[in-house]
C-alpha cells in the first residue's frame, strides 16, 4: 500500500508536469509508472531524482542492458521489490535473455554469499588489490 497517493496527470503541479512530460519525451512512451507518480507529491524530490537518473542511465561508457542489469542486481541486494520489477522489465526491453537474467541472479546470488563469509571471517584485503590501477 502506497504512503503517498499516486496522482494523476490532471492532478499535477505545473512543475511535476513538465517532469512527466520530458520523461515522455525521453522514453519515447505516453507512460509514466508508479513511481513517478508518488514523487510528482514533492515537485523538487521528481525534478531532482528524474534528472539525476536520466543522466546516470543516459548514454555513456556502459551499454544501455549492462545499465539495468546493474540495477537489478543493486535492487535485488537492497530488497527492492518495485525496482527489481520495473528494471527487469527494462532490462528485457534492451535485450536480456532468459540465460542473461538466470546468470545475473546466479552472480548476485554468489556475490552476497562471499560479501558475508568474507565480512564473517574479517579477511584483510589483499595489498595487491589496494595498487592503484
Amino acid at each position: 500500500m502506497p504512503t503517498v497517493r499516486l496522482l494523476s496527470d490532471a492532478e499535477l503541479s505545473p512543475e511535476a508536469a513538465a517532469v512527466f512530460d520530458d520523461i515522455r519525451a525521453t522514453r519515447k512512451t505516453d507512460y509514466v509508472n508508479d513511481f513517478w507518480r508518488a514523487l510528482a507529491n514533492d515537485p523538487v524530490t521528481l525534478k531532482r531524482t528524474w534528472e539525476s537518473i536520466r543522466q546516470v542511465m543516459g548514454p555513456g561508457a556502459l551499454d544501455p542492458l549492462v545499465k539495468e542489469m546493474l540495477y537489478v542486481a543493486v535492487s535485488i541486494a537492497h530488497g527492492c521489490e518495485y525496482c527489481i520489477a520495473s528494471h527487469t522489465a527494462s532490462a528485457r526491453a534492451k535485450g536480456m535473455t532468459a540465460e542473461q537474467h538466470m546468470e545475473l541472479l546466479a552472480v548476485v546470488g554468489m556475490a552476497a554469499e562471499t560479501n558475508r563469509l568474507a565480512t564473517a571471517l574479517q579477511v584483510p584485503i589483499d595489498p595487491k588489490f589496494r595498487e592503484p590501477a
